[in-house]
């Protein structure tokens, strides 16, 4: 569900991100450029390790809710077992309140698990998105390819019958501009390198700007031998890549993977999943390019590392001090919301009582008035002008009632 939010709204939510991730890989790009080093594949591994050290936070706070989980989990089991089957109202609040109670005693919240994903899953969808796309977010690879999309900016008829088969959408690309030309360039392997150059054969120096072009690029894209930009395929050496992106994923998942429980139907699936997506991961590679299952890679080793020291700091941790701290912290945020809530309270009865007070005045008012009225008709004693008084006093100018009032004093005149 989460994916297929962040799939439709990608422009809205993982746009910023990826350009701000895009402005990290740019400057470590950059910055190995100084020492003459231009290479992506580095950069990717430096920049994947980067951007998951920033990440360490969240997945302490993860791991540390996970270690929670393990000592509420029991309770919550049963819990759920007494109540097994009791759909009615009564029963659905007293498992509810239950429940509550027990995240209650160990300073536990049900989103605290959800919540890193929640920021995780955006940035790791944004930072695939980068490492697909160098040249969009990398201004030096950009430069290698700027001279090819304006060679061939008038005729992208060619441009689309060598790109036929590439998964993008070209019917939907506006391929005038230059930038979008250069989307479609970056997915080009070396086949379809050799294919453009041959289709612009007429074209003595668009072939030559092409062919020299696509070298510089090839050279960019080189790690030990392999064309980052090619995928593996089943060959020596490209099949080493998805093989280590699987294996590697297998230890990864290892690490924290739990001990099946019977009776717990989610952490039997979760152990399955930690078992297939490896192997899917190493199929996907195949196909891929092979920058991508280096990026796999990369994630991997340093999630292996960070997990190992994780799980050190985590095991050196009392479960009664991380209670404590659970529920200090729990409180804290509890009384800061009940604050909140109590300001918000005051406000608005200071509101009401303003309103209050002000209608009171009005009130008291009218009610001067009408009594100024009222004396001076006794004062007078007058009884037309009473009755006047009267009907001023319970009318509005220019009501229906005081037009009707009008007519009968005109007809009582006419008749005396």
């Amino acid at each position: 569900m989460l994916v297929t939010f962040l799939t439709k709204n990608s422009n809205f939510i993982l746009g910023p991100i990826a350009r701000l991730l895009g402005w990290i890989m740019n400057g470590i790009y950059e910055f190995f450029h100084i020492f003459g080093v231009q290479n992506i594949a580095l950069s990717i591994f430096i920049f994947t390790f980067i951007v998951k050290t920033l990440m360490i936070p969240l997945t302490i706070k993860q791991q540390k809710f996970s270690k929670l989980s393990s000592v509420m989990n029991p309770e919550l089991q049963k819990i759920q077992a007494k109540y097994k089957g009791k759909k009615d109202e009564a029963s659905l609040r007293k498992q509810q309140a239950e429940t509550q109670a027990v995240y209650d005693k160990y300073g536990g919240n049900p989103a605290s698990g959800c919540l890193p994903m929640l920021i995780t899953l955006p940035i790791m969808f944004a930072l695939y998105s980068v490492v697909y796309n160098i040249p969009a977010y990398v201004n030096s690879v950009r430069d290698l390819y700027t001279p090819v999309a304006n060679a061939i900016a008038g005729h992208t008829d060619i441009l689309k019958n060598v790109a036929e088969g590439l998964k993008i959408n070209l019917a939907g690309m506006d391929l005038t501009q230059t930038n979008k030309i250069i989307d479609v360039l970056s997915k080009f392997t070396t086949t379809r390198w050799n294919d453009l150059a041959a289709a612009f054969s007429s074209y003595p120096d668009i072939a030559t700007t092409i062919t020299t072009q696509a070298a510089s690029i090839k050279d960019v894209n080189m790690f030990f031998g392999l064309n980052i930009i090619n995928p593996p395929g089943w060959g020596f050496p490209g099949i080493l890549i998805p093989i280590l992106a699987m294996v590697l994923q297998f230890v990864q998942t290892r690490q924290i993977s739990i001990k099946p429980d019977k009776d717990n139907p989610a952490s039997s699936a979760m152990n399955s999943m930690n078992f297939i997506m490896p192997i899917m991961s190493g199929v996907f590679a195949i196909t891929l390019p092979i920058g991508v299952g280096l990026y796999w890679i990369a994630t991997s080793i340093f999630s292996i590392i960070q997990q190992f020291f994780v799980n050190r700091y985590l095991n050196h941790i009392d479960m009664d001090e991380l209670v404590a701290k659970s529920v200090a912290k729990a409180s804290k945020k509890k009384a800061r919301r009940s604050s909140i809530a109590v300001s918000q309270g005051s406000s608005l009865s200071d509101l009401a009582r303003k309103q209050t007070k002000s209608i009171d005045t009005t009130v008291k008012d009218k009610s001067n008035t009408s009594d100024k009225k009222e004396a001076s008709v006794e004062k007078n004693g007058s009884a037309d002008t009473a009755d006047e008084s009267a009907n001023s006093k319970s009318n509005t100018p220019g009501s229906i009632s005081e037009i009707a009032n009008l007519l009968k004093n005109r007809n009582e005149k006419g008749d005396k």
